[in-house]
Formats: C-alpha cells, structure tokens, sequence
C-alpha cells in the first residue's frame, strides 16, 4: 500500500444556491485552502475534513492500492495514470481536489488492539 497526495485544488462557492438554501453568513469552506497538501494511506488525514474525506476514500484506497496505474474507469474520466479529480459533497461550497498515487510506502502509526 502507498501514501496517496492530496492537493487542494479549488474551494468554490455557489452564492445563488446559498442564497436560497444556505445559513445565514455561510461562505466558501473554512477548513479547506486551496494549495493545502496532506498524505492519506490507512485513515483521514489530520486537519482533513470528516465530510470531504467520506467523499473521496474509496478514490484514496483505490489509488494507494495502484489503481489507476493506467487510468480510472475505462480512461474515459480522468487522462492521466495515477490521478483522480474529485470533490467533497457540500452542494453549496464544494472543495476540489486532486489525489495522486505515490511511491512512498504506507505504514500503521497506531498500536492495533489486541483482543
């Protein structure tokens, strides 16, 4: 299993729909900035976003397992080996982001419980 990069791309807001739906004061995403990297391997990342992690796991576990080592679904997504685009799923402020496979090796820092 290898680290997988995560970059933030783009923190975007959708000010018609926050006009509508959204809470009164809500802006772009707080927690997200744009050109923050993290590595993700066996757990979210710390700092990384509850909400946008449940979002993109399977992209991560799928990469830092060599999918993609050609390209995501049949090539017809995404043109270059070992990267996935995806976003988090807040309708209003969604977080783009790019995941790309690495070759630095994944390694549990926690004690597993034995029971």
């Amino acid at each position: 299993m290898k680290k997988v990069k995560i970059t933030i791309l783009q923190t975007t807001f959708n000010r018609e729909l926050a006009e509508i739906y959204g809470a009164k004061g809500l802006g772009p995403c707080p927690m997200m900035k744009e050109g923050q990297v993290f590595y993700a391997d066996y757990a979210k990342p710390d700092g990384f976003c509850d909400e946008a992690w449940k979002a993109i796991y399977q992209y991560v576990f799928a990469l830092a397992h060599g999918a993609g080592n050609d390209t995501f679904y049949y090539g017809d997504w995404i043109r270059v080996p070992g990267v996935a685009i995806c976003s988090c799923n807040d309708g209003l402020r969604p977080v783009i982001m790019k995941l790309e496979a690495t070759d630095v090796d994944a390694s549990i820092n926690y004690t597993p419980i034995e029971r």
